[in-house]
């Protein structure tokens, strides 16, 4: 099965482009990603903090049954202009991960259809390939499904 979040890397270079088009009008996909009640149902984690404006911050967490913090991230907002595009750092707590700067553009096709398009920047190519080789496709590629799914109930 094709995904329909394609990720393009470059080899020898240490960033990627991820593209999404989705049957969502641009106003409902960039809810989608700004308001943490949505957030938290597609990608299945806890919003903590989103301050969605210049020099704001966010943090995410994801605990298990027993009610421990088995993932959190976390970072800056650099920009953020509704329903067209943010700029953020993303730094993985207790990871092998550096700080990623991440570019979100969001373009309206249709009145019904729009893009996402992340471009993100890694401190090095291994670090990039590092990422790339835990299954990040595959997760980014459910989470969009099921956002895809989550955010068609609010149309």
């Amino acid at each position: 099965m094709e995904l329909k979040t394609k990720i393009h890397a470059e080899d020898g270079k240490q960033e990627i482009t991820i593209t999404r088009e989705f049957d969502l009008p641009v106003e409902l996909l960039f809810k989608a990603y700004a308001e943490p009640e949505i957030v938290e149902q597609w990608m299945g984690t806890k919003v903590v903090k989103l301050e969605n404006r210049k020099h704001g911050s966010w943090q995410f967490q994801t605990s298990d049954a027993a009610g421990k913090v088995v993932f959190e991230a976390n970072g800056t907002i650099h920009e953020f202009v509704p329903e067209q595009r943010f700029t953020r750092t993303f730094e993985m707590e207790n990871a092998p991960f550096g700080i990623q700067l991440e570019f979100f553009d969001f373009e309206k096709l249709t009145d019904n259809t729009s893009k996402l398009t992340m471009h993100i920047v890694y401190k090095s190519v291994a670090a990039r390939d590092q990422m790339l080789q835990i299954g990040f496709a595959q997760g980014l590629n459910m989470a969009h499904n099921r956002l895809q799914t989550i955010v068609d109930k609010l149309k």
